[in-house]
């Protein structure tokens, strides 16, 4: 698939001093150039998030080995098959974005609350009741699968509550990219429409480095389209994760 740079990515801070400011202070520039597929760019412009024209390290150039996607990265689990346009609001309802990810606790309520705004059409629960967790470790969708509002509560809530990817036809550029920054779960592309072919409760497995979906139950393969320089950054636990990694940025000092 091609594959496009986006104008907001993340480069090696550069200090730059600053006749305002005193010896002690100094201001931080950062430019992003993470790629994606470009069919998360065609309708959906990215604007720059600075002007500077400081020199771009990009993501996808760093020289350490974990700039390198992991080819052996397979999943294997039951599947929960969704439509098109499921938008944030199916996926974690507002009242729920008041609970704060980084706190443990809130964090496993927060998965508890997946899928919870799905309409009474999906009959099958994803969650089920008095459980935080689901069985479901595998999400299949249609169509532009997490469109609606920018929370980045909405992939947090997925892996949150246990699912490692989700293989949909498209998704809206904002659900990616949050996908993408948290390293909550993988947003995989399929080449067909797979939500048609699977059902809920499919045992499936897939395999990133064949770009490939196997349906054990109706045992059908497809084919997913590669997810490219995001896979680094997703395999780190998100954006800021891969830059201390690749010494993009300091590491967090020790608690």
């Amino acid at each position: 698939m091609a594959m496009a740079a986006t104008s907001a990515s993340l480069s090696n801070p550069t200090l730059q001093p600053s006749h305002k400011l005193s010896k002690s202070r100094q201001t931080i520039t950062f430019n992003l150039n993470l790629k994606m597929p470009t069919t998360h760019l065609t309708k959906f412009p990215i604007q720059h998030l600075t002007t500077s024209s400081t020199r771009v390290v990009p993501l996808y150039a760093a020289t350490t080995p974990s700039s390198t996607p992991d080819t052996t990265t397979t999943f294997h689990g039951v599947s929960y098959v969704l439509g098109d346009n499921i938008d944030t609001d199916q996926i974690i309802p507002a009242e729920y974005l008041t609970l704060v990810p980084s706190k443990p606790d809130e964090y496993r309520k927060l998965g508890s609350f997946a899928l919870i705004g799905l309409p009474s059409t999906y009959s099958t629960r994803f969650i089920e009741p008095g459980e935080v967790k689901s069985k479901y470790s595998i999400v299949i969708g249609g169509e532009n699968f997490g469109c609606g509002s920018s929370r980045e509560h909405a992939p947090v809530a997925l892996g949150a509550a246990g699912v490692k990817a989700v293989v949909a036809e498209s998704y809206a550029r904002i659900f990616f990219r949050n996908s993408v920054a948290t390293g909550e779960v993988y947003p995989l592309e399929s080449e067909g429409r797979l939500c048609d072919e699977c059902s809920t409760g499919d045992v499936v497995t897939v395999e990133f480095g064949k770009n490939l979906l196997i349906n054990h139950t109706t045992g059908k393969e497809y084919k997913l389209k590669p997810i490219g320089d995001a896979g680094p950054v997703i395999d780190a636990g998100g954006i800021f994760a891969y830059a201390r990694k690749t010494g993009m940025i300091p590491s967090a000092p020790p608690a």
